[in-house]
């Protein structure tokens, strides 16, 4: 299952019965935010809306497009979510599992290294993001961008994905950084410390601008693979080609040196002048709580570019739930394999959305000496975006870590507090307004394993209660019978 286009994604959202399109007219200040948030509050994430009449646009309004973990499995070319855990799984043991054995596996292998070599961009002439060209005088004012939540500092471009190239190396980064309109040539850009594309920024200090490309809407699986916490150096618009299976077209900006996905709905062109700042702010984020004002760099815009009948892309963020979840769970379960590469005593992780993802990490080991829980958060703390959690919680191979439930009660009987926390400090993420010292807190890990006699413990350990199976079997042969 794969798409070619964001147009063509919601085509197949409304045929299978995954949306609703809404014709009232509808103000992009506040108004839909208040929809949106009602509709995502569903406990399935709720239908992809479409605004067709949105007040001062002659465009529609596409959201909460990835609010399902179908719509999210279909979007990274996936029928079923479960699949999604396997995708990364297969190509590590491609590349890690050593020569293939025999003639039909060697066959095999190099089918799918040629599947892998087939995943680069692909550089075409023209693509439809360029049907319509502004350069004399670009001009966001027919966009419909959104006013979200009240004390927002203005209207904000919520999913976007914003094109850099390091100064120095000439690599790509494609990042999902917000931009807040400041007038209708000026955009505020919302780089936080940790992210590529405030490196790209601080390697250009000293030269006269860096170029920029924001392109709003494209194939589905590349608007996530902006969000994906990648490794340094890997290429967003490569991880998007391997999941789409095929090549993300790119084409060349019309006034900056930057490529963009030809299939984009909107693309903004422009450049940052490496000196000059401006407050951008507040924001209401996904934490649930405002994000205050802070100085960042300015996108001035040379150009603004289009599809002759585009289609504007949108979310909303704040208190969960929200569309978010669901491509923070696919993250979670794409990139699984990818942590227990660093940590092979892993089994399962689960970062809770409910605590916006970063804040809590649940994890699940193979426990074979003492100390071992204890190693493993600091191999999360030290494990790229991993780093920002701030609560570890670590249990035994058989606890379920997607069922908080069960880890709740974990922790509350395998937990001696005097023993068991393990204290740091570390890099935090920029929005953690708990943090004493902006990017920099506090960590605390939690062994909830059950204890070895080698670590201290002098008691025996008590075993879990479990019913005797065969008992179990016969209830559930007699289960009609009880009239339950």
């Amino acid at each position: 299952m794969r798409f070619d286009s964001l147009g063509q994604f919601l085509d197949h959202l409304d045929k299978a019965g995954e949306l609703r399109r809404i014709k009232a007219q509808v103000d992009p200040d506040l108004e839909i935010t208040e929809i949106a948030d009602r509709v995502m509050a569903a406990p399935d994430g709720g239908p992809a809306l479409l605004f067709e009449n949105v007040k001062g646009s002659p465009f529609p309004l596409a959201i909460n497009v990835f609010g399902s973990a179908q719509r999210t499995a279909w979007a990274l070319g996936a029928e079923q979510w479960g699949e999604l855990e396997h995708r990364i799984a297969a190509l590590l043991d491609l590349v890690m599992g050593g020569p293939p054995q025999g003639i039909r596996a060697k066959l095999a292998a190099l089918g799918d290294l040629s599947k892998v070599a087939r995943i680069q961009p692909r550089q075409v002439s023209s693509g439809p993001c360029q049907e319509v060209v502004e350069t004399e005088n670009p001009s966001l004012s027919q966009i419909p961008i959104q006013k979200c939540w009240p004390e927002d500092g203005g209207r904000y471009i919520t999913m976007p994905l914003v094109f850099t190239h390091d100064p120095a190396t000439g690599k790509r980064n494609v990042g999902m950084y917000r931009l807040q309109v400041f007038d209708e040539q000026t955009l505020g850009l919302h780089w936080q410390l940790h992210k590529g594309g405030q490196e790209h920024f601080t390697r250009s200090q000293g030269t006269e601008r860096l170029e920029v490309a924001v392109a709003v809407g494209a194939e589905p699986a590349m608007i996530y693979a902006a969000t994906a916490p990648l490794p340094p150096g890997i290429d967003e618009t490569v991880f998007a080609g391997f999941l789409r299976q095929r090549p993300v077209e790119m084409v060349k900006a019309v006034s900056v040196d930057v490529q963009v996905p030809a299939s984009a709905e909107f693309v903004i062109e422009g450049w940052v002048d490496p000196a000059e700042m401006r407050i951008e702010g507040p924001f209401g984020d996904h934490t649930g709580v405002y994000s205050l004002e802070d100085p960042y760099p300015v996108l001035h815009v040379t150009a603004v570019t289009r599809r002759r009948d585009p289609v504007y892309i949108s979310t909303i963020v704040g208190k969960p739930p929200k569309e978010d979840r669901f491509l923070g769970g696919a993250t979670e379960r794409l990139f699984l394999p990818l942590v227990r590469l660093m940590i092979p005593e892993l089994v399962d992780m689960h970062l809770p959305y409910d605590s916006v993802f970063h804040n809590f990490a649940i994890v699940s080991i193979r426990k074979r000496y003492p100390g071992h829980a204890r190693k493993v958060m600091h191999a999360i703390w030290g494990l790229g975006q991993l780093m920002f959690s701030k609560f570890v919680i670590v249990v035994d191979e058989n606890v379920d870590v997607q069922n908080l439930r069960e880890v709740l009660w974990r922790v509350g009987n395998n937990v001696d507090p005097a023993y068991d926390i393990e204290l740091s400090a570390g890099p935090t993420d920029t929005l953690d307004h708990a943090a004493r010292e902006p990017n920099y807190a506090g960590k605390i890990g939690i062994d909830a394993t059950i204890k070895l006699e080698s670590e201290g413990f002098r008691r025996r350990w008590p075993p879990d209660i479990v019913m005797d199976p065969t008992i179990t079997k016969l209830v559930d042969r007699r289960w009609e019978e009880y009239g339950l």
